[in-house]
C-alpha cells in the first residue's frame, strides 16, 4: 500500500504547487498584442471614461462596471482607506470649493475595490460642514466609499480635467495601415489608464468636495471580447 500513499502524497504536493498558478491564470486573462485587441481595448477605455464623465457618482458607475464584466463575485465597490496620507488643500482648491481659509477641509485617500481588484485610486478633499453628522462619522471611521456615504444628498459631478494616460493606438491610427499583430505576446497595459479631477456638488450648487481619481488597468481584468 505504501506506493499508493506515496503517489497520493505526490499528487497533493503537485496540486498545491500548481493550483495557485492556475487560479491566477484564470483571474488574470491575457490580452494578445494584436490590432483587433488594441481596437477593443481603446473602445472599452473610452466607454468607461465616457460613462464616468456622464455619471452622477463614480462609485455606482464602478459597481455596474464590476458586475457587467464579472471582475469579482462581490460586485459592490468598497473603499480601502489609506491612512497616514496627507495632502493639504490649496488656495486654488478652496476657491473651487467656494470656501474661505477658515473653513475646515478633510482629506481622504482611498482605493476603490471590486473584490481584491483596485479599480480606482482617489484623493478627496471634502467640506465637513456641508455634510450631515452621520456622513462625517462614516467617512472618518469606516471604509465606506465617499459616493455611497453621501448618496442621500443626491449630488452630481462636474469634471474639470481629464488626463488620458494610455492609448492602445496612436492618434491617427485610422488613417494608416493596421499595426503588426504579435498574437504570441501579451498586450502591455500600463497600471494607470486615465485620470479625472472633478467637483462633487449638491443640488443647491454648493460644492461638497474635490476629487482626483486615477483609473487602473484592473478595469480590464477580463478576457478580451473576441
Amino acid at each position: 500500500m505504501k506506493p499508493i500513499f506515496v503517489a497520493i502524497a505526490g499528487l497533493c504536493i503537485f496540486a498545491a504547487n500548481i493550483l495557485p498558478t492556475c487560479l491566477h491564470a484564470q483571474t488574470t486573462p491575457i490580452w494578445p498584442d494584436t490590432f483587433l485587441t488594441r481596437v477593443e481595448a481603446l473602445a472599452l477605455v473610452e466607454t468607461l471614461n465616457a460613462t464616468l464623465l456622464a455619471a452622477r457618482s463614480a462609485t455606482f458607475t464602478l459597481d455596474q462596471w464590476c458586475a457587467d464584466h464579472k471582475l469579482s463575485s462581490d460586485t459592490k465597490i468598497h473603499a480601502q482607506l489609506i491612512r497616514g496620507v496627507e495632502k493639504p488643500v490649496t488656495a486654488e482648491q478652496r476657491q473651487r470649493l467656494e470656501i474661505d481659509e477658515r473653513e475646515s477641509v478633510k482629506f481622504r485617500h482611498v482605493e476603490l475595490k471590486c473584490g481584491d481588484r483596485t479599480l480606482s485610486e482617489a484623493d478627496n478633499w471634502y467640506v465637513p460642514s456641508r455634510l450631515t453628522a452621520e456622513m462625517n462619522t462614516l467617512l472618518a471611521t469606516t471604509d465606506t466609499p465617499f459616493g455611497r456615504a453621501i448618496a442621500a444628498l443626491k449630488p452630481f459631478r462636474r469634471t474639470f480635467a481629464v488626463d488620458v494616460l494610455w492609448k492602445p493606438l496612436d492618434d491617427g491610427w485610422e488613417k494608416r495601415p493596421p499595426t503588426a499583430d504579435h498574437p504570441q505576446q501579451s498586450l502591455a497595459i500600463p497600471p494607470r489608464l486615465f485620470q479625472h479631477r472633478a467637483l462633487v456638488i449638491k443640488p443647491d450648487l454648493k460644492p461638497i468636495s474635490e476629487v482626483a481619481e486615477t483609473y487602473t488597468s484592473e478595469n480590464l481584468a477580463f478576457a478580451p471580447p473576441h
